[in-house]
């Protein structure tokens, strides 16, 4: 087995960042790694923060990553993909669905939304931008685009589409598998 791998997803309350994390856990818990999961929940019901980790290798003391140790960044919201960048490694890289959710600060005029995420970042990172809102809304629902995300991140992972699939399809709720499993093979093939 290879060293620990350290995985940070990060997103707005409502997200599925959650759910996003029981998939990767569940897909390195079937590969026989031992798994560590973190949740880190911010004003997740008012639209804040939400920070999962999950590491895994052959032994994982902590879910915690440290700044700087983190060898993929997904991530639901550009922002989200600012505000955590620093915690990527130097050959990480970041996957971030291409969408714009104003924080309260920005709502309410107390601060600006940043321009040029993307852009900025990928001059230091290297990063993946899905706009995986739009691919969702063409499968008939907005609420698959983690799934797509998920299918984009999983080309970077030593983990057959097959054994993905199977995860998928324990861990999303049974009314949602078909929509879900369609989600991750769109990530899969735009990778």
């Amino acid at each position: 087995m290879e060293q620990t791998k350290s995985i940070m997803i990060v997103g707005v309350g409502g997200q599925g960042t959650l759910l996003t994390s029981r998939i990767l856990g569940g897909i390195t818990t079937q590969a026989g790694y031992d798994v560590k999961l973190s949740e880190v929940h911010g004003m997740a019901q008012r639209g804040g923060s939400v920070v999962t980790f999950v590491r895994y290798g052959k032994e994982v003391a902590e879910p915690i990553v440290e700044e700087g140790c983190a060898d993929v960044l997904i991530a639901f919201e550009r922002l989200e993909a600012l505000r955590y960048a620093h915690f990527l490694k130097k050959d990480g890289v970041i996957i971030v669905n291409d969408q714009r959710i104003d924080p309260m600060t920005v709502v309410t005029g107390a601060a600006e939304y940043p321009e040029q995420i993307i852009e900025n970042l990928s001059k230091e990172y290297q990063v993946v931008a899905v706009d995986a809102m739009a691919e969702a809304k063409k499968l008939g629902n907005a609420k698959v685009f983690n799934t797509i995300i998920i299918g984009v991140a999983a080309k970077r992972m030593n983990f057959t589409k097959e054994e993905w699939l199977q995860v998928i399809e324990k861990t999303v709720p049974p009314k949602t598998v078909e929509i879900n499993k369609a989600a991750f093979e769109a990530g899969y093939a735009g990778a």
